[in-house]
């Protein structure tokens, strides 16, 4: 039976970008953190599965004219987000404007989004750091989106933060940065990721008991059978 969407998110929020970043090498997958893409807020936790919307440099004829919020591409998009999806935008790490503003957030924050995650810059960044909403980006810029970029197109792949992402791979999050888990892998991974933080909290409560990393980290046979006591002992 399959791992239920809140499952997921349960067991995603335990370990660290780090420890998703090990076990996701263990699959051969070694360019999945997002590149220079951090939290606007300390603290934060995000999981979810990834709705795209990708963006292209402004040009003046494509972005004439008042916005017509049932053709823009990011108003479009917007509106079809889904509880619990994070809103992943490829800004091509393009900083030198916004890639939305707190209005903005705050329709999907409404629309119970799980975060925002781009490689550019959000405008109104202290107000959307307060939001309740997750949010990561490169950087903070006050000019608006159009100055830019130009919203093209949405559930399709993108590159985020030098990341290939894919609709419905999950976007996880915490205090360091984003890590991007494939679709087909998310159910293994969380696992894999929750027993192996297990282990480095073990690894953690013996190197600051004064053990030396020899034999520990990583641990040996002698160490393995130590953990799986402790492990047990802890139920």
């Amino acid at each position: 039976m399959s791992t239920s969407h809140d499952e997921l998110v349960r067991r995603f929020l335990v370990p660290s970008t780090a420890t998703l970043t090990t076990v996701l090498r263990k699959y051969g997958l070694s360019n999945t953190y997002l590149h220079q893409v951090a939290p606007l807020r300390p603290g934060t936790r995000m999981a979810g599965p990834a709705f795209t919307l990708r963006y292209i440099p402004a040009r003046e004829d494509l972005n004439a004219g008042e916005v017509d919020n049932l053709k823009d591409a990011q108003r479009v998009a917007i509106e079809q987000v889904q509880p619990g999806q994070v809103f992943a935008i490829d800004a091509r790490g393009e900083t030198r404007a916004g890639t939305m503003g707190a209005i903005l957030a705050t329709r999907l924050h409404q629309r119970g989004a799980a975060g925002i995650v781009t490689d550019g810059a959000y405008r109104d960044s202290p107000v959307i750091a307060e939001l309740g909403l997750p949010a990561y980006a490169a950087a903070m810029n006050a000019h608006a989106n159009k100055t830019m970029h130009h919203p093209s197109e949405f559930q399709v792949p993108i590159a985020c933060g030098g990341v290939a992402v894919f609709p419905g791979d999950w976007l996880v999050g915490d205090s360091e940065g984003v890590v991007v888990v494939p679709a087909d892998l998310a159910e293994a991974v969380a696992q894999e990721a929750l027993e192996q933080e297990e282990k480095e909290d073990f690894i953690i409560e013996k190197i600051r008991s004064g053990a030396s990393i020899v034999g520990i980290y990583p641990p040996d046979a002698r160490t393995l059978e130590e953990f799986a006591r402790w492990k047990a002992g802890r139920g």
